[in-house]
Parts: structure tokens; sequence; C-alpha cells
């Protein structure tokens, strides 16, 4: 943002006009990913100290939404959808396809700048774990995840996530 020079700012610490002037001058992408797998992400990397994924989700659910970690908090809360209108969203599992559309909107060679991505590959991989720690948890956790999740499964493309269930 050219009127400003203090460095990182958040969003959210500049006046409504500011915020429209700014927002206007960029090309705004979002990289999203199904919250279920971003909570399965989270556990397997040791994010939280529960011995299962039964009982991570149990922590994460008694966080709730303020005092969640931005690792498993809803993206609506994190990127604002509704304040912000991005140009693109990108959702994980078809980055080289939808970043390949994004680098030729900007007339960029898209061949020549993307590197090799292992989100596709991994989406079978994926669908088979989440599926495993899926049927770890209760009912009453599933339908506590889908809950906390909501405004993500109804803002962003989701539609296969075990959570819309």
């Amino acid at each position: 943002y050219p009127h400003q020079h203090v460095p990182e700012r958040q969003l959210s610490e500049f006046n409504l006009t500011e915020m429209k002037a700014m927002l206007g001058s960029y090309t705004k992408v979002l990289f999203v990913r199904d919250p279920f797998q971003r909570l399965i992400s989270a556990f397997m990397q040791g994010m939280g100290s529960s011995p299962s994924f039964s009982s991570f989700v149990q922590d994460v659910l008694a966080s709730g939404h303020h005092n969640a970690s931005e690792t498993w908090k809803p993206l609506v809360s994190l990127c604002q959808p509704c304040l912000v209108q991005y140009d693109y969203v990108v959702v994980f599992g078809f980055l080289r396809q939808e970043l390949g559309h994004l680098l030729r909107q900007a007339g960029l060679l898209a061949d020549d700048l993307l590197p090799e991505f292992t989100d596709s590959k991994v989406r079978w991989t994926y669908s088979w774990l989440s599926e495993q720690m899926f049927s770890e948890l209760s009912p009453q956790q599933k339908k506590q995840l889908s809950h906390f999740y909501r405004q993500d499964l109804s803002a962003f493309p989701f539609s296969s996530s075990l959570l819309m269930g």
C-alpha cells in the first residue's frame, strides 16, 4: 500500500477508507483447506499434547473459537471473506490447476513458473486418513466439529468434507 510507510500492520488496524483503498489496489488470493484435513495435519505435526486424535478434537472444541490456535481456527474468522472480496480462492488439492489459471490470468507463463506440487498426489492418502480418523470420533464430536466449522463449510467449496454429513 503506497500511502503507508509503517511496516507490518494488520488489516484491522486501518480505518475503512484505508482498507478499501488498499484492498482495491491488490489482486486478493485466498488459499483454503478442508477444516477436517487442517485438524488432522495439526494433530500429525504434534500441535497438541493429546495422545489420540479423539482427545485432540475434544481439546480443540473445548478451546472454542476465541482461544483456538490459528492452525485450526475457522478460516472465516482468519481471512474475513465477508469483508475482503477475494479475486481467487485456491483449494488445497488443486493447487497446480488453480495457480496455473491464476498465473495465466496475470499474463505469466504458468508452466515456466510452477513447481511440482504434491497436494493432488496426496488427496487419496488424505481421503483414506480422514476416513480413519473420522471413524475414531463419537457422533457428538462429529456434530460439534460440524458446528464449529459451519461458517467455513458454507463459505468455501468443501462439498466432499466429512464434516458436511
